[in-house]
């Protein structure tokens, strides 16, 4: 993954919503973006200041569904092997 962030310390943040990464760094309110909370303007401050990266992934490879999401086991398979997780018994 490449650093696109100026400063030292700097998060890239995955997210499958394109929408989100647009507005983010292209701060423009309008009728549909009204209603965005402060923590939305609080990442798109820290987007602009260069301390966090916004990317995109795709929906399929997005790690955190595995645990807010219901999924088919071979979805939930493949997450899991992308995790880093093995079994206890592996460990040696």
């Amino acid at each position: 993954m490449q650093e696109k962030c100026s400063t030292i310390l700097c998060f890239t943040i995955l997210c499958d919503n394109s929408s989100s990464i647009k507005l983010s760094k292209n701060h423009v309110l309008h009728g549909r973006s009204k209603h965005i909370e402060i923590m939305f303007h609080f990442l798109c401050e820290l987007v602009r200041d260069g301390m966090v990266d916004l990317s995109h992934c795709n929906t399929q490879d997005h790690l955190a569904d595995i645990m807010i999401k219901p999924l088919k086991l071979e979805v939930f398979l493949k997450l899991y092997s992308l995790l880093g997780v093995c079994e206890v018994s592996n460990i040696n």
